[in-house]
């Protein structure tokens, strides 16, 4: 019997994704409003911000990459590869300048790993849960092979997670605006298809500032008013940022 893609048991996901799924976690930021390295910050669930989206993602039972410039993430990644599971293995990437930001960042995992659904994930999501990465796969694991899914917090697009295809199609498609020296991910995902998947707004908030770094207050009425009907309107968005013209790698 087909096990249910809402179930959230790793193994499941692989051949309902099409391509094998491997969670991608970016951590190479300066942390210029943060004032200090928010990776390394302290968790409270214990360990720091790095070390907990890790051992999240590794809930998953697929293979992990980190993607940094910071050598201290690197080799943090390096030792918590010897606690995780077997499903789960590390790779730890050392990312080369220039440090231009996410989708120069998201174009190298896709030429280190062609032919994957990279589950993009940013270490400064500290409230991530695996029932948002839950939804998220069920959403892609039922939706179209070639389309991206990117989380929504009712409100906008929260590109920096998501499900990214690295077919070659659409590797192809990323390298040609690189090599245009577009550096903007989301003049990037204009050109795009994409499917928003609304998730809980306290699980995805991006935590960039101090007075940010405790967990948020219960959404506002409207931010919940917002999600209920982003869940019909934004679903079926024909691009990414509903912007551009849409045509985006050929299937």
């Amino acid at each position: 019997m087909r096990r249910d893609p809402t179930d959230g048991r790793g193994p499941a996901w692989q051949p309902l994704l099409q391509l094998p799924l491997r969670a991608c976690l970016l951590s190479g930021g300066e942390s210029r409003r943060m004032g200090r390295d928010k990776a390394l910050l302290p968790h409270r669930a214990g360990g720091t911000w790095l070390e907990r989206s890790m051992r999240l993602l590794a809930q998953l039972e697929t293979p992990i990459t980190l993607l940094s410039r910071h050598p201290a993430h690197l080799e943090l990644a390096q030792e918590l590869a010897l606690e995780l599971a077997p499903g789960s293995p590390v790779t730890a990437l050392a990312e080369p300048p220039p440090w231009e930001g996410p989708l120069l960042a998201l174009h190298r995992l896709m030429q280190q790993h062609p032919n994957e659904q990279l589950l993009l994930c940013p270490v400064d999501m500290p409230e991530l849960s695996l029932a948002a990465l839950q939804t998220l796969l069920a959403n892609a694991a039922t939706g179209s092979p070639t389309r991206l899914h990117l989380a929504h917090d009712g409100e906008r697009l929260q590109p920096l997670l998501g499900l990214y295809p690295s077919s070659a199609p659409t590797r192809a498609h990323l390298a040609a605006a690189v090599e245009r020296g577009e550096r903007r991910l989301q003049g990037w995902l204009a050109t795009l298809p994409c499917q928003a998947v609304p998730l809980d707004p306290r699980a995805i908030r991006n935590v960039n500032r101090p007075e940010a770094d405790q967990p948020a207050d219960s959404p506002s009425a409207a931010t919940i008013r917002s999600q209920r009907s982003s869940s019909t309107s934004t679903s079926a968005s024909s691009s990414c940022l509903g912007a551009g013209s849409g045509k985006g790698p050929s299937s």
